[in-house]
């Protein structure tokens, strides 16, 4: 994927450090829109960025891989040649085996967790590209309930999902790392630990830029002939300490997200 690529997303961190650096009030704790979790659970970030537009705020149990389960070392690179092919602008083919479910799930976070979900037409053709085709139908009605004309206002953005202008929203995704959980031929459970960016980037927002820090827990099948979600889940955490590093201005952050295009995750 080419660091222009409208798909692509951005490992980009913004620190915890003084002040809001957008006019704002930075985002509260999430344990208000707890309940929100049930109506939108088949969404990646909607659950945090419905956090976001409230100004508030599922935990699979999986059986342990066995003995060849990824060690310290798992994100080396393994000598398998990375994704070539794309669907809807997300990579596809991976290989029909642990790692290619790992790369799958994450390259799916990344989706996910994009600022496209907002957009009906463009998360349309995501979720038919990654979902199960039986499961689709179910996906996107239970997105259409949830990114409602009301929603985008609350998050800040127009009717229809787009930013106002002078405003840049960011809602990325960036997997730190994968898991599997349990596996079989055609069967797999994922855990993608990540770090996620939501807000709007301008001088007058009252809705800036945050991060979050999530896991995912991605049941996977394999079905024509690819990786595809069945379910999914996410809880918070594992969050690290943040840093003392000054945040970034608005111009700054929306700089960022403009210039800096994303990657193709594969291992």
């Amino acid at each position: 994927m080419s660091p222009g690529d409208d798909a692509g997303q951005t490992r980009t961190r913004l620190p915890e450090g003084g002040g809001d650096p957008y006019g704002g009030a930075r985002r509260g704790g999430r344990s208000s829109s707890r309940s929100l979790v049930t109506v939108v659970g088949v969404v990646v970030l909607l659950i945090a960025a419905i956090a976001f537009a409230n100004r508030g705020g599922g935990d699979s149990a999986a059986e342990e891989g066995g003995g060849d389960s990824p060690k310290s070392a798992a994100t080396a690179p393994s000598g398998e040649k990375p994704v070539k092919a794309e669907s809807a602008g997300i990579p596809s083919g991976y290989a029909h085996d642990r790692q290619g479910a790992e790369s799958a799930a994450a390259n799916y976070a990344v989706a996910l967790g994009s600022a496209e979900m907002f957009s009906k037409a463009r998360r349309d053709v995501i979720l038919q590209s990654i979902i199960v085709p039986a499961r689709v139908a179910d996906f996107e009605e239970t997105l259409d309930r949830a990114y409602t004309p009301e929603f985008n206002k609350n998050v800040g953005l127009t009717d229809d999902g787009t930013a106002p202008k002078g405003f840049t929203f960011v809602s990325r995704t960036s997997p730190i790392g994968t898991k599997v959980t349990s596996s079989s031929a055609d069967a797999a459970t994922v855990e993608v630990w990540c770090s996620g960016l939501l807000g709007l980037a301008g001088e007058s927002s009252t809705n800036p830029v945050t991060n979050s820090w999530f896991t995912i827990t991605m049941q996977l099948e394999w079905t024509t002939d690819d990786w595809k979600i069945v379910t999914h889940s996410q809880k918070d955490g594992p969050t690290p300490v943040p840093g003392d590093e000054r945040a970034s201005s608005a111009d700054e952050m929306a700089k960022a997200v403009e210039e800096y295009g994303g990657f193709t995750y594969a291992r």
